[in-house]
């Protein structure tokens, strides 16, 4: 796969960008962003070989959309449209049902790989972009029976080069798992920025007090609004559902502090503890 062309030159592109090219010298990287300066960040920094537009996608080998889910569900069939029938098209979006409907009945739904690598920082941008960010991550495939089989042989073989470990699943229950492990992390951790810069006014105290602790949970914080509130759209649903879920612990846990009953406070946290076994076996 010589022409690569990515489609969101940020982290994520960004990053897929760079291993390529570690990996295949001799592929030459295509940018395509809506932002004329990520663009010419992205080639200063070499993410990039060449900036391209849409209608040169008909040489691509291989094109990877990693730009907002809302995005995808537009670009996405503009990118099939556009492709020859060699070529392999992969999005990353963090929501797969919507997804793949949208390209369903699409001519070019063959060419198609909806994945979600399951990677990523808090930081956005080309100069966000690192190697080795997919090395022994999860990448989710949807509907793999839906991608003619010799291009899906090559997007595993890229996934494989880059250390990825692959899971398939449906979009649904791919969008219902994710709320949990993924969405839920993100609600909570901007809600508890939201929680302490209210209440402290003075942010260098803030600042001062911040725990490994502190700084480790509020961390997604820090991740593009651009970028989630699409994804909280798109998997609303699910969304809701674990927030219900989530905020009914919260409720029990206060009233068991209200009740002064510290012996159940103490369960709740050694039961819960169990995680470390569960998370320990996924490394």
């Amino acid at each position: 796969m010589n022409n690569i062309f990515v489609i969101g030159v940020g982290l994520i592109g960004g990053s897929f960008a760079l291993d390529i090219k570690s990996h295949n010298s001799e592929s030459r990287i295509y940018g395509i962003d809506k932002s004329e300066e990520h663009l010419d960040e992205a080639l200063s920094l070499g993410v990039i070989d060449e900036k391209a537009n849409f209608e040169d996608l008909n040489k691509a080998d291989l094109v990877i959309v990693a730009i907002p889910v809302d995005a995808t569900l537009e670009v996405l069939p503009k990118v099939l449209d556009q492709v020859s029938e060699h070529a392999i098209v992969f999005d990353a979006g963090s929501t797969k049902e919507d997804i793949c409907l949208k390209v369903k009945q699409h001519p070019k739904r063959r060419n198609y790989l909806a994945a979600h690598p399951i990677a990523g920082t808090e930081y956005s941008g080309p100069s966000a972009a690192i190697k080795g960010l997919y090395k022994n991550k999860t990448n989710i495939i949807c509907e793999v029976e839906d991608t003619a089989f010799k291009l899906q042989e090559k997007a595993l073989k890229l996934f494989s080069e880059l250390g990825m470990r692959i899971r398939y699943m449906n979009p649904k229950a791919h969008d219902k798992h994710i709320a949990y492990v993924s969405h839920l992390s993100h609600i909570s951790s901007f809600m508890l920025g939201k929680t302490v810069i209210e209440k402290e006014k003075n942010e260098r105290d803030i600042f001062d007090m911040a725990g490994s602790g502190f700084e480790s949970t509020v961390r997604l914080a820090k991740s593009s609004p651009a970028m989630w509130t699409p994804i909280f759209e798109q998997n609303k649903t699910n969304v809701i559902e674990t927030l219900e879920e989530y905020i009914n612990n919260l409720k029990h846990f206060k009233q068991l502090m209200e009740s002064g009953d510290f012996e159940a406070v103490y369960n709740e946290m050694e039961t819960t503890n169990h995680i470390k076994e569960i998370l320990n076996g996924n490394q």
